[in-house]
């Protein structure tokens, strides 16, 4: 076993600055991270939490150009001497995007890919895959093409091509960003269990901070424009409000218990809900709950989009959607949700046209529109996809807004005069005569959102509108389409595998698996469902345990009153920061 106390990992005075940048990304960095401890490192995007690990695999200075001062060692090395390659055999770097990493035709060769560049000998190799296969729970995967798998499959690929590597240190890159929450949260519990199997260093780079506390860490490191501002234990960040006033999202039971008055020490070890000493505390939850009014789920409406017995299959061995049937009343704000490949996907393509059901019906406002073409249904239904990148077309913001309605042939005037509308809507008017490529991510997503809103649908589709968003993101994102909800006529539909969202901001959830519609429901009641969670690979939202601890009964009343809490403070937020305005 190495020793807890020995330095593996040691920045002194390092900064760094990119060539093409007038500021330094990092500043003054002194961090030391010891043999055989778990490290998250947290921080809104743009605080240098990528450049960070960037130097730790030597990226940084081989790939990326710069000027870089201070001492950096990793296990005593200069990575800048050692090289990527060299860096490689001590730091296993498993990155977001996990499509980005693989390189060979199988899950097999993929993780035998750095093996057979060191030229190991056959029969080695062949039994160092086995093991790292059997380990990963890959072995029945050998022979499939990584593109073939889930997403925590992929991940677990990834995972076993720096594994076989033997490395000392394993850097995971937002390892959550793009799975399910249960998915997530056995990745986290597997990094755990190999941590502590193979004796490594483990640095995380995450925002979703409270699915990674699921399993002990050691130190979270708090970043905020280039330079560390915490280098706290989980128990005394829980208790301080630094991740609040650097934009990072509190944990949700941590945000009831301080909603509820309740003052935290680090002595009752907040880091795990489960374990967590909460007699102290128990007494302000409870007359927190009972003071606060009851939620109001609302009055229906008439019909925005219904599906009645949908059914769908690829080829005729598997259904991908099951009899699915729901309906969904105008000007709501609906999650669908379920594990990855339960068919949210096929489900809209299907709704927008671009798939057609084998059996079922599907209307918009009362109509069957199974004979609108994919351009007809567009006008009425605008779907957006995940990454705005995949929609944006054209060079400057005024003509991508405008396209939709210039290839319809719409004069070029009220095609200027409407995107100038909507443009003013969605916050970019100022910026309607730049390019597109100077806007930042959040930004090309309202683009993107506001070159459908110009056709005015009835229905909007978002997928995963905030993955892999830090909380200032995610909620800058999630504010804008709760205003577009506000301002126009529209049904919104998110496909999201973000529990947050679904529990701030949408109405009602409609939970998919394994192409079957388990439940359609409240957010709250939904997430504190412990056996729908389970089957649809849902993570229960941590404000059940605290209500069941703090001895509350109606589970999902207290959550809905926390999150009817949560938004009334965001509304009184923001009318304050429209009155200084």
């Amino acid at each position: 076993m190495a020793e807890r106390n020995s330095p593996i990992i040691e920045f002194e005075n390092v900064s760094f600055k990119y060539r093409a940048q007038r500021e330094p990304t990092l500043r003054d960095i002194n961090l030391t991270i010891n043999k055989g401890e778990k490290i998250l490192i947290a921080g809104q995007s743009g605080s240098g939490k990528s450049t960070l690990a960037h130097c730790l695999n030597a990226l940084i200075p081989c790939s990326y150009a710069g000027e870089m001062s201070g001492i950096l060692r990793v296990d005593g090395n200069d990575p800048s001497k050692l090289g990527v390659f060299g860096m490689s055999k001590i730091v296993g770097t498993v990155l977001q995007d996990t499509d980005g990493q693989f390189i060979a035709l199988t899950v097999a060769e993929d993780i035998s890919f750095a093996l057979e560049n060191d030229c190991v000998p056959q029969d080695e190799m062949f039994a160092t895959v086995k093991n790292v296969a059997e380990r990963l729970e890959l072995s029945d995967f050998l022979t499939n093409a990584p593109g073939e798998l889930s997403g925590g499959q992929k991940q677990r690929v990834s995972l076993g091509g720096v594994l076989a590597c033997d490395v000392k240190i394993l850097l995971f890159d937002e390892p959550l960003a793009n799975l399910d929450p249960a998915t997530g949260k056995r990745t986290i519990a597997l990094i755990d269990e190999i941590m502590k199997n193979d004796d490594l260093t483990v640095v995380i780079i995450e925002h979703r901070l409270e699915d990674v506390l699921y399993r002990d860490v050691d130190r979270v490191i708090l970043m905020d424009g280039g330079r560390i501002v915490a280098d706290k234990s989980p128990d005394e960040l829980l208790c301080s409000d630094l991740l609040i006033r650097y934009g990072i999202r509190e944990p949700l039971y941590i945000a009831a218990l301080k909603a509820a008055g309740a003052d935290l020490r680090s002595e009752s070890h907040p880091q795990h809900i489960e374990s967590m000493d909460l007699e102290p505390y128990k007494d302000r939850v409870r007359t927190w709950f009972h003071g606060m009014p009851a939620h109001n789920r609302g009055q229906a409406s008439e019909s925005a989009l219904s599906v009645e017995g949908l059914e769908f299959s690829y080829n005729e061995k598997r259904k991908v959607i099951r009899d699915v049937s729901f309906d969904i009343k105008k000007g709501e704000m609906v999650s669908l949700v379920g594990k990855n490949g339960a068919g949210k996907s096929t489900l809209a393509s299907l709704i927008c046209g671009f798939l057609k059901p084998d059996k079922g019906v599907i209307r918009l406002s009362g109509q069957d529109i199974s004979d609108l073409s994919v351009k007809e249904r567009g006008e009425h239904i605008g779907y957006v996809m995940q990454s705005p990148n995949q929609m944006i077309s054209k060079p400057m913001i005024m003509e991508e807004v405008g396209l939709g309605l210039a290839v319809r042939g719409v004069a070029q005037d009220e095609v200027e005069r409407r995107a100038g509308e909507i443009l003013k809507i969605c916050g970019l008017y100022p910026f309607r005569n730049w390019p597109v490529s100077a806007l930042s991510f959040g930004q090309k997503k309202r683009v993107s959102i506001a070159s459908i809103l110009i056709m005015n649908p009835d229905i909007l589709i978002l997928d995963e509108p905030t993955a892999g968003q830090d909380y200032m993101h995610y909620t800058e994102i999630m504010e804008f389409i709760t205003d577009i909800r506000r301002r126009l006529p529209v049904t919104i539909i998110m496909i999201t595998h973000d529990m947050h969202l679904m529990l701030e901001y949408t109405d009602r959830t409609l939970v998919l698996t394994d192409g079957q519609l388990l439940m359609d429901d409240t957010p709250a009641r939904v997430l504190t469902d412990e056996n729908i969670c389970n089957r649809a690979y849902l993570k229960r939202t941590s404000l059940y345990d605290l209500s069941v601890r703090c001895g509350i009964d109606n589970a999902g009343e207290f959550a809905a009153r926390f999150i009817d809490f949560e938004e009334s403070r965001r509304g009184e937020a923001k009318d304050v920061q429209t009155d200084i305005l």
